[in-house]
């Protein structure tokens, strides 16, 4: 009985010591600290849970940190806490992705955890707290990531004294703070910061603003394997020793445009997988590479990359990740592609890819995004695209592609992003096929678009983003009715009439960022006065080029750009305007509007870049208030009934770059106070009521960036100062065929997506009698025009410094002396306009040298002389001489050699003229001889010559002149 006792107690120790065993797999055996407990509890109750802190598939961890109700008191059971076996001392802390929301300081109780050495509090939002300083009171953390939890501030300098991390991101996230910068970094902690972690093996510092250069010091973290510096605003030269880290896999500088540095020749020994410079200014050859056998992501986006694509290309068969985009490559087909068949992200666009869409392409079966657009692909869309079956995204804008689109890409069931813009394609498209699409963009084709399914029962499509410009649309697609989750919808171009239907306004009114109904024959909006547009977080409405009739509809206070130009709008502009305080174009022009402009224009928007009212029926004074923090670039008040004194405080608007205020009643003198406005290249003042004499100023005001300046038919007088307005201007330094054109451009974020706009200047220049209007004015276009004024004196020397200059207009003036010969410094003119002055004197040779001239007017002046016979000025017709009675010529009624002429004929020999095989030499000769007067003329060396007729009419008019005198003299002695 005692062993059977005995060995019962022994198999129910045994079955202990295994559901101990068991029991301990799945919770430790050892407890946590008291204090450490309640410092946990103590961090929890500092925050809320809220869902939107974190992204997708988080959970909140610390909502199972309840030592009552069911749960344990041993925190080192906790969700995201880990406990050193032996101490029980709380040793890492993984809070990422938890749901908190709340602020974080230095007094936390998270910080009594000394004994941390991983701290990971990724993903949450913590309110733009500064990170506490007293994270330097972790010595023995060797991981801490706080990435993405929306920290603010300076990053400390106590970071410095975790002497023992290998791991250290601070990354913002740029999915939930596009563009805004919420870390910053001094240039001093960095280098401190690299000095003191000479353990680090991670750097992740994505989207901090650290903006200066990268410290060379960095090279020497001998176990750096990633370093990660995205969009820091770093600049300088990249040290090109951090290439050659013998153990880095990963680095990432991407979008610091002002970087620069060169890529070395990499060895077969580096172990680079991912390389990423993407938006930066590092250049050079991509055959450096080409011993890179592992890599596996490849960025160069956007860098200043050139020449052709290597054939060798084909040799990194590891890739999975490639970008080529936006450089100078030489392009070419796209021969070495193919064997890459780990691809799964292919982005080509604008690297002057031509010729077909290879077959090729079809062996990159693990392909999930093709990006080809702004090439010069040519041919049809391929259908063998359709066998890709894991394509989620096609953009093949932009190129020369001539087809219907293939049935097959229909069928790829994976597929949401289809953006085919401004190709030739043609055919029909039923968009109901197309069912998991979500962003599509078919605009600028020969598309017929079908809006209306064929089939009974189709499922409804469920837009994103839609894309239907010039797609011969007749009506509002029906099924736009159900869309409720659109952030773009263009449905310009197009031929859409009368009212827009009233069931638009409750489509994607919670979600509607960007809406174009421009270029269409809309009427209005169906609703009563005033219109107010429904979609709150509206940020573009372009609504330009209609038949918009009524007042003007007002957008949400969300707007930034909101275009209604040349439409049949009337009334007045209603003062809920003054609630879009975010908007930063503003462009009513070409209108019948009329009323009073709000003051609240000018100042409601520091954010405001551009203001065109052109064209309507405004009266009365401009707003009087503008701000020193104003953003104003284009301000466009022309053709209107506007009054009075331009406002002083516009010279607070430092960053105005044109300010056209033609065609108005404005009464008051030269504002000379503009010239203190650096940025400014466009001033147009024409018919207007500005007066007085433009005097000589004290003050350093100089106009320092004018390029186009009109200030014709005013009442200016007196002398006008060339030398005071354009001294230190950059006209006389623009050299010819500058491609950019003068504009202001903003990125706004659409859909999370960053999307550039860009506002285009524009001005109307009198040229010959005739308004030509320029939609946008290129950097090297420079205009003077000063004509219809009352300015006098001569020409000012000055002039001929502003070699940049391409129309000249000084006419309707009372200018005198003689048209200087320095004018043919200005080698860039194309317009020339002199006319209706006091000018006296030739025409000089020299203006023969303006080869681009296409417009010279010196009519109604006192010129003599013959009008130069050669170059451009040959071209012009009599109404660019006439009214200059002592002008001759062979487009004028006077010739020269005429009789009656008030001046000797010109010489016959031409500067320079040694070509012609002759040369023509004639003398006169007076003497008085018997009873008349003797003319002797001597022809030397004449051969065939082309003047000899000319020669002949000259002597034949010579002797009737004798003969008409000594019949009018009668017979005289001789006189010796």
């Amino acid at each position: 009985m005692g062993s059977f006792m005995c060995v019962l107690l022994k198999l129910l120790l045994f079955h202990l010591v295994v559901a101990a065993s068991a029991f301990s797999s799945l919770k430790p055996y050892y407890s946590c600290h008291d204090e450490e407990r309640a410092a946990l509890l103590q961090f929890k109750q500092g925050f809320v849970i809220d869902e939107s802190a974190s992204g997708d598939g988080a959970y909140p961890k610390v909502s199972t940190w309840n030592p009552v109700e069911g749960g344990t008191s041993n925190c080192c059971a906790w969700s995201g806490v880990q406990c050193d076996k032996r101490t029980g001392h709380v040793i890492s802390l993984d809070l990422s992705s938890s749901c908190l929301y709340g602020s974080i300081n230095s007094s936390s109780s998270l910080f009594r955890l000394i004994h941390l050495q991983r701290l990971n509090l990724a993903d949450n939002n913590f309110n733009y707290s500064q990170i506490p300083t007293t994270i330097g009171n972790f010595a023995q953390l060797t991981y801490l990531n706080l990435s993405a939890s929306v920290f603010f501030g300076q990053v400390p300098s106590q970071l410095s004294q975790l002497s023992k991390l290998s791991s250290l991101d601070l990354s913002v996230s740029l999915d939930s703070f596009p563009g805004e910068k919420l870390l910053s970094i001094r240039e001093s902690n960095l280098r401190s910061l690299v000095r003191n972690l000479t353990t680090l093996e991670k750097l992740h510092l994505n989207f901090i603003n650290i903006s200066s250069t990268i410290p060379d010091s960095i090279a020497n973290l001998s176990f750096l394997t990633s370093l990660l510096l995205r969009d820091c605003g770093l600049f300088g030269k990249f040290p090109a020793r951090i290439f050659e880290l013998q153990d880095l896999e990963t680095l990432d500088v991407r979008s610091n445009q002002d970087l620069t540095g060169y890529l070395p020749e990499f060895n077969r020994s580096s172990r680079l997988v991912s390389l990423k410079l993407g938006g930066s200014s590092i250049s050079g050859n991509l055959s450096s590479i080409r011993n890179l056998d592992s890599l596996q992501e490849l960025d160069v986006r956007a860098c200043n990359f050139s020449g052709p694509i290597p054939d060798w290309f084909a040799n990194l068969t590891q890739l999975t990740y490639l970008s080529l985009s936006d450089n100078n490559f030489s392009g070419g087909p796209l021969s070495w592609i193919g064997k890459q068949n780990k691809l799964t992200y292919l982005h080509l666009g604008n690297i002057n890819l031509s010729g077909y869409i290879p077959s090729s392409l079809r062996n990159l079966t693990q392909l999930f995004y093709l990006h080809l657009r702004s090439n010069q692909l040519t041919g049809p869309i391929p259908s063998w695209l359709g066998n890709l079956s894991r394509l989620a995204y096609i953009d093949l804008s932009y190129n020369r592609l001539r087809s219907s689109i293939p049935e097959s890409i229909f069928n790829l069931m994976d597929l949401q992003i289809l953006f085919l813009v401004d190709n030739s394609l043609h055919g029909t498209v039923d968009i109901f096929k197309l069912e998991n699409v979500t962003h599509l963009q078919l605009s600028a084709n020969k598309l017929e678009v079908l809006t209306e399914s064929r089939t009974m029962n189709a499922s409804l499509p469920n837009f994103r983003v839609l894309g239907l410009s010039s797609c011969n649309i007749k009506e509002f697609p029906q099924f736009l009715r159900h869309e409720q989750n659109l952030f773009w919808l263009d449905l310009s171009r197009n031929n859409l009439a009368g009212q827009v239907p009233k069931w638009m306004f409750n489509i994607s009114t919670e979600t509607l960022e960007y809406l174009d109904l421009s270029v269409n024959s809309l009427t209005g909006f169906g609703q009563p006065s005033p219109v107010v547009l429904p979609w709150v977080n509206l940020q573009v409405l372009r609504l330009y080029l209609n038949m918009l009739q009524g007042p003007l509809p007002i957008p949400q206070p969300s707007i930034l750009f909101y275009t209604i130009s040349d439409n049949k709008l009337t009334g007045e502009i209603s003062p809920l305007i003054c609630d879009l305080s975010a908007l930063q174009f503003l462009d009513l022009s070409n209108n019948k509007l009329s009323g009073m402009l709000p003051q609240c224009l000018g100042h409601f928007s520091d954010d405001l870049r551009v203001l065109n009212v052109r064209n309507n029926s405004f009266h009365g004074v401009l707003p009087q208030a503008y701000t020193n923090t104003s953003n104003l670039r284009i301000f466009d008040v022309s053709l209107n009934q506007l009054q009075g004194q331009l406002p002083r405080p516009l010279a607070n608007c430092v960053m105005l770059e044109s300010l056209i205020l033609s065609n108005n009643e404005f009464h008051d003198v030269f504002p000379f106070w503009l010239g203190t406005l650096p940025e400014l290249k466009v001033l147009s003042m024409h018919h207007n009521g500005f007066y007085g004499v433009i005097g000589k100023q004290k003050s350093n005001l100089h106009f320092p960036e004018l390029r186009i300046l009109d200030l014709s038919h005013n009442n200016f007088r007196g002398k006008f100062p060339f030398e005071y307005i354009f001294s230190g201007n950059p006209m006389r330094g623009i050299t010819l065929g500058q491609p950019t054109y003068m504009d202001t451009n903003s990125s706004l974020t659409v859909g999370g997506t960053p999307t550039p706009y860009i506002y285009e200047f524009s001005i109307t220049v009198t040229n010959k009698g005739v308004d030509r209007y320029y939609s946008k004015i290129q950097e090297d276009f420079g205009v003077v025009d000063i004509s219809s004024n009352k300015f006098e004196g001569k020409i000012p020397k000055f002039i001929g410094n502003l070699k940049g200059l391409r129309l000249l207009n000084v006419s309707n003036n009372i200018l005198t002396g003689s048209i200087p010969s320095f004018l043919a410094n200005l080698t860039l003119l194309e317009s020339l306009d002199l006319s209706q002055n006091r000018l006296s004197g030739e025409i000089p040779q020299q203006l023969t040298q303006l080869t681009f001239l296409g417009n010279f007017n010196v009519s109604h002046n006192n010129l003599t002389g013959p009008i130069p016979y050669r170059g451009q000025l040959t071209t012009f017709d009599v109404t660019s001489y006439e009214g200059n009675p002592g002008l001759c010529g062979d487009v004028l009624p006077k010739k020269c050699g005429d009789p009656n002429a008030s001046q000797p004929p010109p010489s016959t020999k031409e500067e320079n003229d040694s070509g012609s095989g002759f040369e023509l030499d004639w003398k006169f000769g007076l003497a008085g001889f018997g009873s008349g007067l003797v003319v002797g003329v001597v022809l030397a060396d004449v051969a065939i010559s082309r003047r000899r007729e000319w020669f002949l009419e000259i002597v034949g008019r010579i002797r009737l002149i004798i003969k008409k005198r000594r019949k009018s003299r009668g017979p005289r002695n001789s006189v010796n």
